[in-house]
């Protein structure tokens, strides 16, 4: 079932901090026809939601198109996997991408020595722990994650993890910050997909 046009409109506008008149400016729209439309009690002419695409920085399609079953399924033997130049983290991409998503999820190994920087950004964040331990740091404060351990946490608070033993961990990683567009490319607007793809030479690293 596609999503309401209404839901994917608002969820769109706060996921970009506008406010209703913000966007309104921005799309040529009266902040009373985008409440109607949030609220689903007007239907936009084609123009008009081009307006506000092209005001919430994102294609028509992603009002109009529906996602596809099959899309939302990836094997174990087809996942992309990547890394971030200046990285030894290798990222498995577990999430799809379809209007009004909010969540990525990657599984990731983590190489011996590795070391992430303190960082803290809007959203939330689950770590769930696949094979060996990693040592979190959350807000001050040390816990060691093995096997079978998670932990669900705001992203505003600042957290950081390292692998400081001799073998690799692998985890799940799942949150709400966004790091892809709708053609699967790292998202300018991400700050820790970014500032790690100028690493070259530092000792410490970021995480997605």
């Amino acid at each position: 079932m596609q999503a309401r046009l209404g839901m994917l409109i608002r969820a769109r506008r706060r996921k970009l901090g506008l406010t209703l008149q913000e966007l309104g400016n921005a799309a040529g729209v009266s902040v009373g026809y985008l409440s109607q439309l949030e609220r689903d009690n007007a239907t936009p002419s084609l123009g008009t939601l081009a307006q506000i695409a092209r005001a919430l920085g994102v294609p028509l399609d992603y009002f109009v198109a529906a996602p596809r079953a099959e899309d939302a399924l990836t094997r174990r033997d087809d996942r992309r996997r990547f890394s971030i130049d200046g990285s030894s983290i290798v990222y498995e991409r577990l999430g799809a991408e379809f209007p009004g998503n909010v969540l990525s999820s990657f599984i990731l190994t983590v190489p011996p020595g590795y070391a992430s920087e303190t960082v803290s950004h809007e959203g939330e964040e689950i770590i769930y722990i696949l094979e060996g331990s990693i040592t979190q740091f959350l807000d001050g404060k040390e816990m060691v994650m093995g096997e079978g351990d998670s932990l669900h946490f705001r992203g505003n608070v600042p957290h950081a993890w390292a692998n400081p033993n001799d073998r690799p961990a692998r985890m799940l990683w799942t949150g709400t910050l966004a790091l892809f567009n709708a053609a699967s490319r790292v998202a300018l607007g991400s700050p820790d997909i970014v500032a790690e793809s100028r690493k070259t030479s530092r000792s410490r690293e970021r995480r997605p």
